[in-house]
């Protein structure tokens, strides 16, 4: 197994964020399978090497051998320029959202955390090595997460976090809610204590399809709601993006702006009532939680590592890969098609 350059722009400051703490914590989880190095590539950091002093002692021509690292880059809006300074190297793209707009070389390998980022790739680099590696639970909300709660009402009736909230939920849903008086807390500063905080709710609420439609990227994997299902809340959420991957509604969890505002209302205070009736069974919730842990996903990214590992072997000893059809090809192709048929009709 080759070693492992998990590239970041940077690891403090303005570059920490859910994406960069899921994928210091996957960089985590892949040092128990092969060596690890996160190395940043915009902010110098005294604790982990810089991308530019490591290519100037690693010249090209060793890429070719054995000890040479497999380069992951996960940045969106940074991955062309990544891979155009990588070229020749072993690389690997950790897809977190969809939706950046860019093409990948041939060849590059496709390390996709959701099906909707998988489908979206298998769209645009069909011919590109494509894998699934969801993103895991750090293991305190398995550990702590309280799934069978005690009989009796939790301190918080409803738990909403302001963070990529839509205004309908802000502004309508939750003064609905108090006014059927709900106990619903808005968190929007620091918590010391996540786990706690939703062991504390009865009901969670998450709803990010107004956010990232307003950035024109996709919701990349959608950890909250399913931190607050291992913690025994019942989640009413949007299904945009990889939110459909896991939250089958009626099944998992629930739609939030189901239609109207007082069907939302009224579903909520049901479940406030009557918890139990809203989550999903425990056997369906278990699966889920299992899917999620580091264990399953340490023996999917070994494999896919592995996998990994094999093709760039091969590119390196001189087989060419396949190459994806240019859009613009597949687009002629396509209004070819339209007159061909237009015209014998």
């Amino acid at each position: 197994m080759r070693p492992v350059h998990f590239l970041v722009p940077g690891t403090s400051g303005r570059f920490r964020c859910g994406g960069l703490l899921v994928e210091l914590q996957t960089a985590r989880l892949v040092s128990q399978i092969a060596s690890v190095e996160v190395v940043t590539y915009r902010q110098r950091e005294p604790d982990h090497p810089f991308l530019d002093d490591l290519l100037r002692a690693e010249p090209l021509a060793q890429a070719a051998m054995p000890e040479a690292p497999l380069w992951i880059v996960s940045w969106g809006f940074d991955v062309p320029q990544l891979l155009r300074r990588l070229r020749g190297r072993p690389t690997a793209y950790h897809a977190h959202s969809s939706g950046y707009g860019f093409d990948l070389p041939p060849g590059v390998p496709v390390l996709a955390v959701s099906r909707n980022t998988l489908g979206y790739w298998g769209d645009r680099a069909p011919r590109s090595p494509l894998f699934l590696v969801p993103n895991a639970l750090e293991p305190q909300w398995l550990e702590r997460g309280e799934r069978t709660p005690a009989p009796g009402r939790r301190p918080i009736d409803v738990l909403v976090q302001r963070r990529k909230c839509s205004a309908y939920l802000l502004e309508q849903l939750v003064p609905a809610l108090r006014a059927r008086g709900l106990r619903v807390e808005v968190q929007s500063g620091w918590v010391d204590d996540l786990v706690d905080l939703f062991n504390s709710a009865a009901v969670y609420l998450y709803d990010s399809a107004d956010y990232w439609r307003g950035r024109g990227v996709s919701e990349g994997f959608g950890l909250p709601p399913i931190e607050a299902l291992a913690c025994g809340c019942v989640v009413f959420s949007s299904l945009n993006h990889a939110l459909a991957d896991l939250l089958d509604p009626g099944v998992v969890g629930h739609q939030i702006g189901c239609g109207s505002l007082r069907a939302d209302g009224e579903r909520i205070a049901a479940a406030v009532a009557d918890p139990e009736r809203w989550r999903p069974t425990p056997t369906v919730l278990a699966a889920l939680l299992a899917s999620c842990s580091e264990a399953s996903l340490r023996r999917r990214w070994a494999g896919a590592l592995a996998l990994v590992n094999d093709h760039w072997d091969r590119l390196l000893a001189g087989e060419p890969p396949l190459r994806s059809p240019a859009p613009w090809r597949l687009a002629w192709g396509q209004r070819l098609g339209r007159l061909v048929r237009l015209s014998s009709a």
